[in-house]
């Protein structure tokens, strides 16, 4: 029987014998089972109601007229027997019954493997239902779907109507592509990546191997071309361990051991493309791994999985290292560079870069640059968008020739936390074993002697007291270690199990932990916290799964850890992560010297996420092989569906989820594509203010034809030019919406008469009622005929005001004027700081090796400069003698760090520092090269912008402003010192702008 609590509180017996401890109807016989705790509060709604007498399956007799019907030994229910009609029979009379004693109609009845019926319920029908002798529970019926940890089933390829069927089935989906994984190498051994012996026939069809010249393996690729890998041997790992799926390994060590000695390596690393570390396993099954019958992860089964595209081959570089000191892991940009080298040369198709720096990285990073010529000669680039999220402008690798990837949520793997007070929790777990009510401690308060409180807080290794710890929960902060190390010290220190609570928005991650473990949001810990504080006693019980009655975790929802846009690095005229795939709690291929012996593990981040997308770019690529890398990333991004919120409302926001989740059903029909190529991103980079030498125009950054339009700075408004080819001809019309803005789209109706055909059109944007500084977001569809639809994320940002960076004078009093465009009508304040006469030092410097020294030397001449508080802008100014010559220029703080540096291969350099922190710095001049040989002279001009000299005006103050139109900005300077250089700034009211006035 279900009892009521005074609260509405209903405790519910769950049963796993013939019958309940409650009191059961009569004549039900059979052993009392184990119960489990569950509190819910009852409002309207569909429930099950299950009775206590057991069905029909497990009915062991004892009903006077009714013979046992469970059937005995290796034998199968018979449905058809008159013992079990007459039993269900019996059970359905015994549910009308009790049905009719609440007023309640069944909508659905079972008798089989359960004796219970559905029904809708009104909140006193389920108290009363629950109250009531001969039932076991009253439960909402809520929504329930499969746990997926087979992600081309989440993303539909699978089964008969999935997207591998429309291809001929698993052994064609990617068939002919090469992905090349630049990773920490790969285990040979695991069913992911088995196939055949290589031989040295002679080529067959698509997607064939056979040895070549030098043991090489070929692959004949879907566009008719050839792979030609390289089987680097090395530890453990024999030129004979390739074979027909993993077609191509080497390793890149050379920069990697100028930092450390082989001997500095995790004693599990291999100097070979074996994988010392799981990574680059995991990453690589998930995009190509073979299609395999089930995994088993710490003793838990799972069905079928494979990666996205398991007729692709793979080839492996292996660029990522792990060291004794973890401080030391990772690969060098030089390795990167070499491997990123030799797999265009190999002739791979597509790249996963899951792979990141210690801060955002832009497009002429040189990793950014080199994916560039890959992308330039045909590779599909996916990359990790990182994990440094929630916080804004976080994300990395911001190429657009690169599709960066965001994570999301996929499965649901869920815990639940029952405190001593009946409390509920939800959050992650991977744990299959429940751990009863059991006492509980925090973390901080089971400090070992001598370890401090906040060291004991997150469960650092060896801080916490066995003494204290033995046979009970302990709660533990997320940060500073890994997540498994907490509950492996958990368990060293004797404790059952773990409650992990983050500290701030982040993630939840269902790890395989050492202890049994539910990973809690940070809006729960202090709830957890006070719990166990406050209380005499306290107690935890770890449910397994969501045992709160509360309805699903949505699902896709962005992981709290990936990274976020805007990217600052391209000024916000890139909209970037481009898309959102699968990066929480996925099942993939590890290493098993990492994972007590599995070959499958749980990893989470946006390096599982971006696999994703390298293997469906694979699945694209084997279907369309002629497509270039940007109609491979306009496919994915244009036929995209919006992720979801934690509340289940649609998520909008395109720094966070890009274009939205990967629909691989849409992608093949993508209807429109948006093209570019080489010259179109060089001038792209010409745009951002990079002198690329190749004498490429310029175009404004948010006119790069893109799947998505962003404008960083838009001063009350902006036209923005696209071009679309047709994949599928027809009429397509435009629809737009960004909110606090008039959106135009000329034209609005696109006809295409075949495929290939390219248009242009433009997109107008004039702030209406947008905040200012703030981004507004939308999307641009484009509808066909035929109902196809070309989805593009939106996002601008209204300014005070645009306003050039920089104006130049001469003379010891003059003006100048310049225009300005407001981005709002009314009036714009106007402050000036300056100017102030530079420190000029004329030196020389020979040429000679860099030396970051505040002490200088021939070749490296150093120069400081007092930074006040208030500065406004410091400049370092460094203007050659000869301009054969090539000095080049690094700016150091008063701690002999490296602040900034230009050095180009141009005579003249310059270093400029907005709002610097208050402090000395050191100008240091390195001479390069010289033209004449011997030493080389220079002028190094240094500024401190700061206070108002009285000596520089701008006018009018305050400036009339009319929303987009141009209006003219007078500066005037008097007084100067002839000869000597100044340098100023003019700023504009609620505007981040600043407009530099250099005179002389």
């Amino acid at each position: 029987m279900a009892l009521v609590t005074a609260a509405g509180l209903t405790i519910v017996s769950a049963i796993t014998g013939a019958a309940a401890h409650a009191a059961p109807s009569a004549g039900a016989a059979g052993a009392a089972p184990a119960t489990t705790v569950l509190d819910t509060r009852f409002k309207a709604g569909n429930y099950v109601v299950t009775l206590v007498a057991p069905p029909a399956a497990s009915y062991r007799g004892g009903v006077a007229g009714f013979r046992a019907t469970k059937p005995t030994a290796g034998k199968h229910l018979d449905a058809t027997s008159s013992a079990v009609r007459s039993y269900r029979s019996h059970l359905l009379q015994q549910q009308s019954g009790i049905a009719r004693s609440a007023g309640v109609t069944p909508r659905a009845q079972y008798t089989i493997a359960l004796n219970g019926f559905a029904a809708k319920l009104s909140a006193t029908q389920a108290a009363r239902l629950a109250g009531t002798r001969g039932v076991l529970s009253v439960t909402p019926d809520t929504r329930r779907k499969p746990v997926l940890f087979d992600t081309p089933n989440l993303l539909g390829l699978t089964g008969a109507d999935g997207v591998w069927s429309r291809l001929g089935g698993a052994r064609n989906a990617g068939k002919g592509v090469v992905v090349g994984v630049l990773d920490t190498g790969v285990w040979p051994e695991n069913p992911f990546f088995a196939g055949s012996r290589v031989t040295a026939k002679s080529p067959g069809g698509v997607g064939s191997t056979y040895r070549g010249p030098g043991g090489k393996i070929h692959v004949v690729k879907a566009d008719g071309s050839e792979f030609v890998g390289t089987c680097q041997a090395g530890e453990d790992f024999p030129a004979r361990t390739c074979n027909s799926k993993l077609v191509g390994a080497r390793f890149y060590d050379e920069g990697y051991l100028t930092g450390i000695s082989p001997g500095d390596l995790d004693p599990d690393e291999y100097l070979s493309p074996r994988d010392g570390d799981s990574h680059g396993s995991h990453t690589s099954s998930t995009a190509v791994g073979n299609r395999i019958p089930s995994m088993t992860v710490a003793g838990r089964t799972f069905g079928a999985s494979s990666g996205m595209a398991p007729a692709a081959k793979l080839a492996m570089y292996k660029v990522l290292w792990n060291a004794r000191d973890d401080s030391q892991d990772g690969g060098t940009t030089s390795d990167i560079l070499h491997a990123i080298d030799d797999a265009v040369s190999d002739g791979v198709d597509v790249i996963n870069y899951s792979i990141g720096g210690n801060s955002p990285s832009g497009a002429a990073d040189p990793v950014g640059i080199a994916f560039l010529n890959a992308a330039a000669a045909g590779v599909f680039v996916a990359a990790a968008a990182g994990n440094a999220g929630p916080d804004a402008s976080t994300v990395d690798n911001n190429s657009p020739w690169v599709t960066t990837v965001a994570a999301t949520t996929a499965h649901r793997l869920e815990g639940t936390v029952k405190l001593g007070d009946g409390t509920l929790l939800k959050g992650a777990s991977f744990s299959t074993t429940e751990v009863p009510a059991t006492a509980a401690i925090l973390g901080d308060a089971a400090a070992d002697s001598g370890v401090a409180a906040e060291d004991a807080r997150v469960c650092l290794q060896d801080s916490l007291d066995p003494a204290k710890v033995s046979g009970k929960i302990v709660v533990c902060d997320r940060g500073v270690n890994n997540r498994v190390d907490k509950s492996a010290e958990v368990k060293r220190a004797g404790g059952v199990g773990m409650v992990l609570v983050n500290v701030s928005v982040n993630s939840l991650d269902p790890d395989v932990h050492s202890v049994p473990t539910v990973h809690l949001p940070v809006d729960d810990r202090d709830t957890v916290r006070d719990y166990v504080s406050g209380t005499t006693n306290p107690t935890i019980a770890l449910l397994v799964g969501d045992q709160t009655g509360g309805s699903p975790t949505p699902i896709p929802v962005v992981a709290g850890f990936s990274s976020r846009g805007p990217d600052l690095t391209s000024g916000g005229d890139l909209v970037k992560p481009d898309i959102s795939a699968p990066g929480v709690g996925i099942v993939a291929a590890v290493a098993p010297p990492h994972n007590a012996g599995d070959n499958f593990g749980v990893e989470s981040g946006t390096s599982m996420a971006s696999p994703h997308i390298a293997g469906l770019g694979a699945l694209i690529l084997g279907t369309y092989p002629t497509w270039s890398p940007m109609e491979v990333k306009s496919a994915i991004m244009t036929t995209a569906f919006n992720t979801k919120n934690d509340d289940g409302s649609a998520n909008t926001k395109p720094f966070e989820q890009g274009a939205g989740f990967v629909n691989p059903r849409r992608f093949l029909t993508p209807g429109l594509v948006y093209d570019s190529d080489v010259i179109d991103w060089i001038a792209y980079l010409e745009g951002t203010g990079l002198d690329t030498g190749t004498g490429i125009e310029p175009i404004d950054p948010s006119d790069l034809n893109l799947p998505s339009i962003g404008i960083g700075e838009l001063a009350g408004s902006q036209t923005v030019t696209r071009r679309v080819t047709a994949q599928t001809p027809g009429t397509y019309r435009a629809s737009v919406q960004v909110p606090g803005f008039a959106v135009t789209v000329s034209p609005s109706t696109l006809r295409f008469g075949a495929a290939g055909q390219t248009k242009e059109f433009t997109v107008s944007f004039t702030r209406t009622t947008a905040p200012l500084n703030a981004y507004a977001t939308g999307f641009l569809t484009w509808t066909s005929s035929s109902g196809l639809r070309v989805r593009d994320p939106i996002a601008v940002q209204p300014v005070t005001i645009a306003a050039p960076a920089e104006v130049t004078g001469s003379g010891t009093s003059g003006s100048t004027s310049y225009q300005v465009t407001p981005g709002l009508t009314g009036s714009i304040d106007l402050s000036v700081a300056g100017l102030v006469p530079g420190e000029v030092h004329d030196d020389s410097v020979a040429v000679g090796p860099l030396v970051l020294d505040p002490t200088g030397n021939a070749a490296n001449k150093v120069f400081p400069l007092e930074v006040p508080d208030g500065t406004t802008l410091a400049r370092f100014d460094l203007v050659a003698g000869n301009a054969g010559d090539d000095m080049d220029l690094f700016v150091l703080d008063s701690s002999g760090a490296l602040v900034a540096y230009s050095a180009t291969g141009s005579a003249s350099e310059r270093v400029d520092l907005p709002d610097p922190p208050t402090g000395t710095y050191y100008a240091v001049v390195n001479g390069y090269a010289s033209a004449g040989g011997g030493t080389d002279a220079f002028s190094l001009r240094n500024f401190a912008v700061h206070g108002t000299a009285g000596n520089l005006t701008a006018s009018p103050d305050p400036l009339p402003a009319t929303q987009s139109v141009p209006t003219t900005v007078t500066v005037a300077w008097s007084g100067l010192d002839a000869g000597t250089p100044y340098l100023g700034t003019v700023s504009y009211e609620g505007s981040s702008s600043r407009t530099a006035v250099a005179i002389g």
